[in-house]
């Protein structure tokens, strides 16, 4: 029987580049429904399903994915989880994203046409099929800047861009809990910014991370690192005045 609401974390380890990579989207359910802001690499469908079995939410609640960028380890498992539910949900993203997330336009960092002979050759065969067969889904309802869904107890939408054009992080009302996306990363229990060698403009990337200090947050969920339970403005305020200064 599933919980009357509720958050959780959904970790999905994939090996990278010789190590191990936990990646962290978010679950979030009431007695209606649930949604899943973000999807992790393709081909973790089944763990999504099993970590859903688990926290007790049955997968055929799910009726909405929220994507907070473009990035392939966001859209990942995206078409998989369609096909599993016929197509019956419905995917939010930012309008600045949408050509990239329905393969309109290729990804902005992983489009091989971009790179150099000597970047192509030094990607591996598997990494180099999956940058030129990137997953794409139809994004069905665009958000924008303090536009608020009012799914389980109301999702407030935090216009991010800098990681990428159209980045978004979001405000789970009823818990308190920011969900950042690639915004920020937790590092040995500490809130660091983005992460610039995969940040596309680092400056406005950092400067978005300002709209933060504006919500009341008890918790804060990083895509690369996990769960933060402390207050997280004293780290805001650093990275702001180290990046910024």
């Amino acid at each position: 029987m599933k919980v009357a609401s509720g958050v959780e974390v959904i970790e999905l380890k994939i090996e990278a580049l010789g190590k191990q990579i936990v990646l962290n989207p978010t679950l979030v359910w009431d007695n209606k429904m649930s949604i899943l802001i973000d999807t992790g690499v393709p081909g973790q469908l089944n763990k999504i399903k099993e970590s859903m079995s688990k926290i007790g939410v049955p997968f055929e609640t799910l009726k909405a994915i929220i994507l907070t960028h473009q990035d392939i380890d966001h859209i990942g498992s995206g078409p998989q989880l369609l096909d599993e539910l016929n197509n019956q949900i419905t995917v939010y993203a930012h309008e600045n994203d949408k050509p990239y997330i329905e393969g309109v336009l290729p990804l902005i960092k992983t489009d091989t046409s971009r790179m150099s002979k000597e970047e192509l050759a030094s990607l591996p065969k598997e990494v180099k099929h999956l940058y030129d067969n990137s997953p794409k889904v139809k994004v069905d309802g665009l958000l924008e800047n303090k536009q608020e869904l009012p799914y389980c107890g109301g999702i407030e939408v935090i216009y991010t861009p800098g990681h990428s054009p159209g980045h978004i992080s979001l405000y789970l009302k009823q818990s308190k809990t920011l969900v950042a996306g690639d915004a920020m990363v937790k590092i040995n229990n500490q809130l660091h910014g983005p992460v610039k060698q995969t940040t596309l403009d680092i400056k406005t990337a950092t400067e978005s991370l300002k709209k933060f200090l504006d919500y009341d947050i008890d918790t804060v969920i990083c895509y690369h690192g996990g769960v933060f339970r402390e207050d997280p403005r004293p780290h805001i305020l650093k990275i702001l005045n180290e990046q910024l200064a």
